[in-house]
Order: structure tokens, then C-alpha cells, then sequence
């Protein structure tokens, strides 16, 4: 039985190579399920294994009595949670959660008490090793073409297997550290030393690959500590030497950074910039600083809040209720943070003090027992002395990121290694030879423990595993049925997706909402069809209401779907509907600009212009350097009547950088017209021409301008443009080419 299990442990470090391509969140979701499922079998061998052979049993030391208390605190701030279905059960895109949480310490649980020899613990540890090799060859090749590979393309900052740069550059920290100390150990062969140290120096160029300037900090601070501690231990001249280098390699390095940052070679290189760039002034740096701010308001609320926060994958809450209106810098700004980027920020917020503390008690248990292990000499200080600095790094690199399935899995699993480590250190016996208490036979009464307690655990596994994976594929299927423009597959796919009324269906139902906002623009006028489907997504995405009332997205997308049914109908009662949800959204997050724009669209389907200004005037107010506003502002001050204040709204939308789509341009070209300013009016359509000069109306709407301005030379020039490209115009063409005197 235990060895079964150590099977199944082993097949773990196999996880961070698992890739669900055809499922939404492909780099999370498959990791998680899979890993789920294979805990959730493995729990029930290991209760019958226990109760076969009490050796076995649990065993906890500071650092699994420290992670019990965090997995505890995580326990508390979900059942306090101001949102408990998503504290319990995560997102599909992150995969987070208490449920996947307590698979990470039953995972722990078992590693410390099968895993009773050094051999178990090096098969775990090699197949680690190869499968981050395997992860970061995997990344450097998204940089070349091969369709084979998910994310390839030239990729400047690759992600490997794990789905982003950052969260790639956290796992490749973890095992290239390892990879550091398993080649410095001794008794080992030349050929296994050679494979480590290579392992090792791979990995860390993953890392400097993606560019992630939190975790190269980390690599470069992990290395000092390391030479600081070698140092501190060994006097010998070698060890001098390699202070020294360290020092040196990073002064340059700093140096180089200071002195080359704004020339050509660097501003020319993508990843010389980013890496070099350490201003705080950057725009993704002041994303940080805004979203930390929110979360700080947040957590400060209340005395709940600031015990024990809002709740696990909640950071979002207080993020839109402080939301900073900087962020929405126009359509496709990120406005969105479900997470704090900083992993000290994201506890603090979501799981209060009690949270933090108990976090930073397990770092703390971890520098404790690596403290211990310098102490003892020998072997174990290395050990020491490497997992002092790979925790160093990887606490740095968790300021500037967060912690998904692939990084918790590794990191425990070190954990429960340095674990194993203390106690065979400490000459105890526990961990470091096979169980001295003989088991008792599995006999027909525990087999058919077994087999009952299988029973409860295959259906978990189906309720929680197969069946959300099933409602994932759907839902994938709809929306590439919806990039092939089959609009009734695209709705059968996302309807048998809800219908599974899953784990993931919240984010599956917006997903429903969002393509049927996309292809209103593709749709002219609401045909039955279309109604029907927003109708069927408006009844499902207000059931995520009832699952989470501090989200303002719901809110939002019913008020943009009821503003599509009342469009074209200023007294329908859609109109009212979508502003009801507009002032739940306000209300949930004052200051989000998008809210603003929302209801003073409301407002214009109801021809109340007034009214419609005058939110277009608060979200100016909210955020002046947003050049859509004003784009908006002079839309509807022609609309009240004013074409010379539309014209200056205009020109600033421009001069804060909106472009203007060619329908957009049209519609200015009629402002000016209004204006007489035929000038304007005949450079604009000159501007359209040139994006599209296939276009006969263009041409022959630039003679009709020429002929009121009295240019009939260019009149006629375009006239003959614009017969050219139809055949149609042609009559009208001849006669005004006759009135103008040419032939």
C-alpha cells in the first residue's frame, strides 16, 4: 500500500507539464484536476494505510504544525468570506480556493509520512528536477514557430508550462535552486554533478528569460545570501574569491543599468529595457502601487476585515471599491486585478492578520529549520544553507506575484523534504529507516474499507473534477463556434455549458454574455434570434447575482444587454432595467469609470441627452486624461444641438490620443457640415481615402465638398475616382462633370 502511494506522490512532480489546451485557463485547470484527483484516490489508500500500520500516521514538525495553521486561518477567512462560494471554490482562471487548498496539505501529509527513505525522497526530487528542465525547454521554444507549442510565436518573455512569465519564473526558481544544491552535494558521480549544475544554470536563463524584474531580485539576492552563508562557514580562499565575484558580477550589473538604461541599444531591445527599468514611475509599477493602495483601504474597513480580511479569491471586492480611476485608460485597459500581486498584500487583504501571521509563521519555520540544519555540520549544512537562500528568493519574488496550483505544489513539496531532513538530522529514527511495527494483514474487513471509501471518492471526483471539465470544453467549443461566426453552435455549446451548473459555470455565464456583446456589433437591429439568446443570458448571468452581490461585472453586463433590447425604443422598460443595475454597480464600486458610461448610454436610448451628458461629464471628471470621454461628450453635445462644443470635445479626444474609426470620421464630417466648415470637411474625407480608397462614396462625397468650396479642378478629380470604382454613379458623374464644364 505505501508503496503504491509513493507512486502516486511521485506522479505528482509530473503535474507542472500538464497542459488542458482545448479548456479555458489551460496552464491551471488541468494541473489542479488532475492533481486533485490523484490526491483525492491517494487519501483513501492512506487511511487504510494508517489504520494497517500506525507507523505510518502523521507525524507533524514546526513547519507542518505552521502550515496546519495557515491551511486553518485559509479555513477561517473562507467561512467569515464576504463572497464564501469563490473563498471555497476559487475561479477557473486561477484554480485557487480552500477546496484545492486542502489537497495542498493532505499532499504534505503524506509526503512526510511515506516518503520514510533518502531513495524516496531523490526518484521524487530527480523527476522534479527533469520536469523543470522539461518546462523551461518547453519556454524557450515559444520563442521559435512550431504550432506544436502552446504560446510559440517568437515570444520575447516565454511562460514555459505554467502559463505566465512571472508564475514560470517562481517555478523555475524553486527547482533551479534545487537543482544548485543537489550539485554540490557529495558521494555523488561526475556525470549526476554535471547534470545538476546544467539543470541549474538552464533553469536560472528560464528565469532571466522572462524578464520579470521581481524574480531576477530574487535570483540575485538567493545567490548573495547563499555566498554570504558559504562565506560565514568556510574562510578558505576560494570561498573569498567567490564573494568577491558575486559582488562584483552584481555592482556591474547595476551599474550597467544606471549608465546604459536610455541609450539606443537598450530602448531598442525589449528585454534590455524591461530589465533595466527600475523607475517607479512605470506604468505597470503604478498598476502595483494603485491596486496595493485599494487592497490597504480594504483591509483597514472594518475590525473584521482587518482580522481576518474578505475572504480567499476575494482581493477583487475591496480592489473595486477602492478602485483608482487611473487604471481605465480607455476599451482594453486593465481594470481588473483579482489578485494583489504580491502574495503578502494578497493574504493581508483576503485572510486579515490572522492569515498573515500565520504565513509568515511558516516562512519562519522554514529559516528555523534550515537554522538548525547549519548548525549541525556536515551534509546538512549545505542543505541549510540552500534552502535558506531558495526561500529568500522565492519570499522576494512572492512580493511582486502571487501563488498558483504548480508553485504551492513544489514549494510544499520541498518543505516536506526539508522536514524530512530536520528529523533524520536530528537522529531520531523517524523518516530514516523502514517502519519498525509490523503492519497488520489488509485482511477482507479493511478491503472492504476500501473499496466503501472509494465510493465517496469518485464521486467528489466526478462532481468536482470530470463534470466541471466537461462544462470548461463546452464552454471552449461555444466560443470558437463563435470566432466561425456559427452563431446557434456557439449558443448550443455555451447553453450545455451552464446547463452543468458546475464548479467554473459563473465565469461561464459571462463568458455567454461577452460573446453576445461581441457579435451585437456584427448585428444590425435585435432579429428574434438574437433577442432570444440575450434574453436566456440575461436569466443566467442573474443567478451569478445571488452567488457573489459584491461583483459589480454582473451588474454591468445585464445593464449592457438590457441596453441592446431598448435601444431602439426610448419608452421601453429595458432602459429602466439597465439603470437599476447601473446603480448597483455604482454602488458596489463608486468610481469605475465603465459604470459611467453604461448609464449615460441608458440615457441616450431614452433621448434624455441632458442627463446622458452629464455622466459622461463625471466619468471626464473622474479620469481627464481618457480620451474616449471626450469623444463621447462631443457625440452628445451635437446631439443637444452644439456642433461647435462637439468640435472641441473632439479635437481633445484626439489630442489625449483616440483614434477615430472611419464610422466615427463620418460622423464628424456631418458636424462640420453642420459648421459650414467645408475645409474640415474636405480634409476629413481626404483622411478616409486614404484608409480606404476603394470606396466610390468617399470619392464622390470629396467632389460634392470641393464643388460647395468651389475647387471644381479637384471636383472633377474626384468625380472620375469615384466613376471608376461604380458603375452606378456614372450618370451622375457625366452631368456633373457637364455642369462643371468637363468632359
Amino acid at each position: 500500500m505505501a508503496t503504491i502511494i509513493r507512486w502516486g506522490l511521485w506522479a505528482t512532480a509530473l503535474v507542472p507539464l500538464i497542459i488542458f489546451r482545448d479548456y479555458i485557463s489551460p496552464f491551471h485547470f488541468g494541473k489542479v484536476v488532475v492533481f486533485r484527483s490523484l490526491i483525492e484516490i491517494l487519501l483513501v489508500l492512506f487511511i487504510v494505510l494508517i489504520w494497517q500500520n500506525r507507523a505510518y500516521r502523521p507525524k507533524l514538525d514546526v513547519i507542518g504544525w505552521t502550515f496546519l495553521g495557515f491551511t486553518l486561518a485559509y479555513t477561517l477567512a473562507t467561512v467569515t468570506s464576504v463572497a464564501p462560494y469563490f473563498s471555497f471554490w476559487g475561479t477557473l482562471e486561477r484554480m485557487g480556493g480552500l477546496f484545492s487548498f486542502w489537497h495542498y496539505f493532505i499532499f504534505y501529509v503524506m509526503l512526510v509520512s511515506v516518503m520514510r527513505e533518502r531513495r524516496h525522497w531523490w526518484a521524487l526530487l530527480d523527476i522534479m528536477i527533469f520536469v523543470g528542465v522539461l518546462s523551461g525547454i518547453y519556454g524557450f521554444l515559444q520563442k521559435t514557430d512550431l504550432t506544436f507549442i502552446l504560446g510559440s510565436g517568437g515570444r520575447v518573455r516565454p511562460f514555459g508550462t505554467i502559463g505566465n512569465p512571472a508564475l514560470f519564473a517562481g517555478y523555475q526558481i524553486l527547482v533551479a535552486f534545487l537543482a544548485g544544491i543537489f550539485s554540490l552535494r557529495e558521494g555523488i558521480s561526475p556525470v549526476h554533478r554535471w547534470w545538476y549544475r546544467g539543470a541549474a544554470v538552464l533553469m536560472f536563463l528560464a528565469v532571466f528569460s522572462t524578464a520579470v524584474r521581481g524574480s531576477l531580485l530574487g535570483v540575485v539576492v538567493g545567490v548573495a545570501v547563499f555566498v554570504l552563508l558559504l562565506s560565514a562557514f568556510n574562510r578558505s580562499r576560494r570561498t573569498k574569491f567567490i564573494v568577491f565575484g558575486t559582488g562584483v558580477a552584481i555592482g556591474i550589473f547595476a551599474l550597467f543599468a544606471l549608465v546604459f538604461h536610455n541609450t539606443s541599444f537598450v530602448q531598442n531591445s525589449p528585454y534590455l529595457r524591461r530589465i533595466t527599468d527600475f523607475s517607479s514611475e512605470s506604468y505597470t509599477v503604478q498598476t502595483r502601487f494603485w491596486a496595493w493602495n485599494a487592497g490597504l483601504q480594504g483591509w483597514s474597513e472594518t475590525p473584521k476585515t482587518v482580522l481576518v480580511g474578505w475572504g480567499p479569491e476575494n482581493f477583487n471586492v475591496p480592489f473595486s471599491k477602492y478602485f483608482n480611476p487611473k487604471f481605465f485608460r480607455g476599451p482594453g485597459s486593465e481594470t481588473f486585478f483579482d489578485r494583489a500581486h504580491n502574495m503578502f498584500m494578497e493574504v493581508l487583504v483576503t485572510m486579515g492578520l490572522v492569515g498573515l501571521l500565520t504565513y509568515l509563521a511558516l516562512f519562519g519555520a522554514v529559516f528555523w529549520t534550515c537554522w538548525k540544519l547549519m548548525q549541525r555540520g556536515g551534509e546538512w549544512r549545505l542543505y541549510g544553507m540552500g534552502f535558506t537562500a531558495m526561500t529568500v528568493a522565492y519570499i522576494i519574488h512572492n512580493a511582486f506575484i502571487f501563488d498558483t496550483s504548480t508553485n504551492f505544489i513544489v514549494f510544499f513539496t520541498l518543505a516536506g523534504f526539508l522536514s524530512s531532513l530536520a528529523v533524520q538530522s536530528s537522529g531520531s529514527g523517524v523518516n530514516t529507516k523502514k517502519p519498525a511495527h509490523r503492519p497488520a494483514p489488509l485482511g477482507a474487513g479493511r478491503l472492504s474499507v476500501l473499496l466503501i471509501l472509494l465510493i465517496p471518492a469518485l464521486i467528489v471526483m466526478a462532481r468536482t473534477n470530470i463534470r466541471p471539465t466537461q462544462a470548461n470544453y463546452a464552454t471552449t467549443r461555444g466560443i470558437i463556434a463563435g470566432w466561425q461566426g456559427q452563431f446557434a453552435e456557439a449558443m448550443s455549446k455555451y447553453e450545455e455549458a451552464v446547463a452543468y451548473e458546475t464548479f467554473g459555470v459563473y465565469e461561464e455565464r459571462h463568458r455567454l454574455a461577452q460573446y453576445l456583446l461581441e457579435v451585437n456589433i456584427q448585428i444590425e437591429g435585435v432579429p428574434d434570434i438574437f433577442r432570444q439568446a440575450l434574453e436566456f443570458a440575461i436569466s443566467e448571468v442573474e443567478k451569478n447575482i445571488l452567488l457573489n452581490e459584491q461583483d459589480y461585472l454582473p451588474h454591468l453586463y445585464l445593464a449592457r444587454m438590457h441596453i441592446i433590447l431598448g435601444q431602439n425604443d426610448p419608452d421601453s422598460d429595458h432602459n429602466a432595467i439597465a439603470l437599476s443595475h447601473t446603480d448597483r454597480a455604482l454602488e458596489i464600486s463608486p468610481t469605475f469609470v465603465r459604470t459611467y458610461f453604461e448609464i449615460a448610454q441608458a440615457y441616450l436610448n431614452r433621448k434624455e441627452f441632458v442627463q446622458a451628458y452629464e455622466w459622461f461629464a463625471k466619468a471626464q471628471q473622474l479620469n481627464p486624461e481618457v480620451g474616449i470621454t471626450y469623444w463621447y461628450l462631443g457625440i452628445v453635445r451635437a446631439q443637444l444641438g452644439d456642433p461647435e462644443g462637439a468640435i472641441e470635445f473632439i479635437n481633445e479626444a484626439v489630442q489625449k490620443g483616440y483614434t477615430l474609426s472611419q464610422e466615427e470620421v463620418e460622423r464628424v464630417i456631418n458636424i462640420y457640415l453642420q459648421l459650414g466648415d467645408l475645409d474640415s470637411v474636405v480634409a476629413l474625407l481626404e483622411q478616409l481615402i486614404e484608409r480606404a480608397p476603394d470606396r466610390p462614396d468617399y470619392w464622390a462625397s470629396l467632389a460634392a465638398a470641393h464643388i460647395q468650396a468651389g475647387n471644381n479642378e479637384d471636383a472633377i478629380y474626384a468625380i472620375r475616382q469615384a466613376m471608376e470604382l461604380d458603375e452606378d454613379y456614372r450618370a451622375e458623374g457625366e452631368r456633373l462633370l457637364q455642369e462643371l464644364g468637363a468632359e
